[in-house]
């Protein structure tokens, strides 16, 4: 994990083993997530009818810490099998796809450099692209480091790699903002690296935040 040209937070570069699991090829989108809205009458995000964000393929946008949360307590109840958010060394080991300090999911040339950049972050569209334009990574997971920020599970704290342990970090027991990874339509160069870091109040609902569930290996 982590990064020794990147940012302060993401350094000391340092091994980390994470228990097998399993990661959503997609980022939760709109038609996934009214599904929890009718089973259980919570009230839609903000920006749900919004024209630049409102298909079904789209992911689903300002939903809070807590509201991430809720859709996989919900989903989990009703398929019976344990739905959560991923940490972040779950999230940074996907986004890698197995390539050991790798720079993005695609390769090591910079987002400026891609066919799709103008789409995906000049401008063009203003807000996100429905999931799964992009080509999936080497794990065949697609959108990581774009589209929209993922919320992870930790709270963040910015020198947590000098204390993390070896096996299945958690991030700190506690703290006031919660980590989160990925580029996203809005802001692509800091946090589009696979080790880049960042991090908001967990009650913040922000039109360029989304998340993506993983699920425990029985």
């Amino acid at each position: 994990m982590g990064c020794d040209t990147g940012r302060d937070e993401e350094k000391p570069v340092h091994r980390v083993h994470v228990d097998a699991f399993e990661m959503a090829v997609y980022q939760v989108r709109n038609g996934d997530f009214a599904r929890f809205l009718d089973a259980t009458g919570h009230p839609p995000p903000p920006n749900w009818n919004a024209p630049d964000f409102n298909h079904p393929d789209h992911p689903v946008v300002a939903v809070s810490w807590f509201e991430a949360s809720e859709y996989c307590e919900w989903l989990s109840s009703v398929t019976g099998r344990r739905y959560r958010l991923p940490t972040e060394a779950e999230w940074e080991r996907a986004a890698r796809g197995g390539r050991e300090g790798g720079l993005y999911p695609w390769g090591d040339e910079p987002p400026q450099n891609r066919p799709e950049y103008l789409r995906r972050w000049g401008g063009e569209v203003p807000g996100p692209l429905p999931v799964g334009h992009a080509e999936p990574n080497a794990f065949g997971i697609c959108d990581l480091c774009e589209n929209v920020h993922e919320w992870c599970a930790d709270w963040f704290q910015p020198n947590y790699y000098a204390a993390s342990p070896r096996c299945n970090p958690q991030g700190p027991p506690a703290g006031e903002r919660r980590a989160s990874r990925g580029g996203s339509w809005r802001h692509h160069v800091k946090v589009s690296r696979c080790a880049a870091r960042s991090s908001i109040p967990p009650h913040f609902q922000y039109a360029d935040y989304g998340f993506r569930i993983v699920r425990c290996v029985d």
